[in-house]
Order: structure tokens, then sequence, then C-alpha cells
């Protein structure tokens, strides 16, 4: 049996395994390369986590604006309803590779709800 998510240090590896699937998705790279190539990807990964700690455990660890920042970057990277189809494949793949549980099914439900939010924002709906 899979253990649910029950810390940080949980989140941290879900975001890591998860960005290693990206990482080497040719669809998805383009929307990393600037993160990867200023060497960058360490401190993307910590506030990640810091954002999915705070949905999960309600703790006040992420001050931005991720909607802000998607947003942003779609001015740059053209984001389309495919990039959200893989993201939430690979965020559910790697959430129920390792973890069963309210907190992972939280987590799942929290993901669909804010890639639905953003394309929204986006126009992609």
């Amino acid at each position: 049996m899979k253990p649910d998510i029950s810390s940080r240090k949980d989140i941290k590896f879900i975001i890591t395994k998860f960005y290693d699937k990206l990482l080497v998705d040719d669809k998805m790279i383009p929307f990393f390369k600037e993160i990867v190539a200023q060497n960058h990807l360490e401190a993307h990964l910590e506030v990640i986590t810091d954002f999915w700690s705070d949905i999960l455990f309600d703790t006040y660890s992420y001050s931005n604006n991720v909607m802000k920042k998607h947003v942003d970057k779609n001015a740059f990277v053209e984001f389309k309803k495919e990039h959200f189809t893989i993201w939430t494949s690979y965020f559910f793949e790697t959430i129920d590779t390792f973890f069963d549980g309210s907190i992972a099914d939280n987590m799942k439900n929290r993901a669909r709800s804010i890639a639905t939010v953003m394309q929204l924002k986006m126009k992609l709906y």
C-alpha cells in the first residue's frame, strides 16, 4: 500500500519526479529552458514545493502570484490546451506512482482546478 502525502519532503519528491518528466518532453521543455540555462532549476523546484505546501498543509511559504507568472510566461512561450493535458497527465501519473490517499487526491483535484482556471485566463477553454 502506498502512503499518503504527509510532508513538504513528500511534495518536493513529487515535484522533482514530475519535473524529470517535463524536462525530457519536447513539447514542455520550452517553458523551462531559461530556468535550466540559468541553473535556477533547484530554486524553481523549491518555489513550486512551497506553493504546494501552502495549498496542502496551510503553510505560508509561497509569496508569488502563480496565475500572473504563467500569464506572463504565455507572452513569450505560448501555452496551448495540449500543454495543460500533458502537464496534468505527468502530474497525476507522478502522484499516483508513489502516493495514495486523501491528500494525494486533494493535490490532483487542486491541480485540475488550477489548470482549468489558467486555461480560462489564457482563453484556451
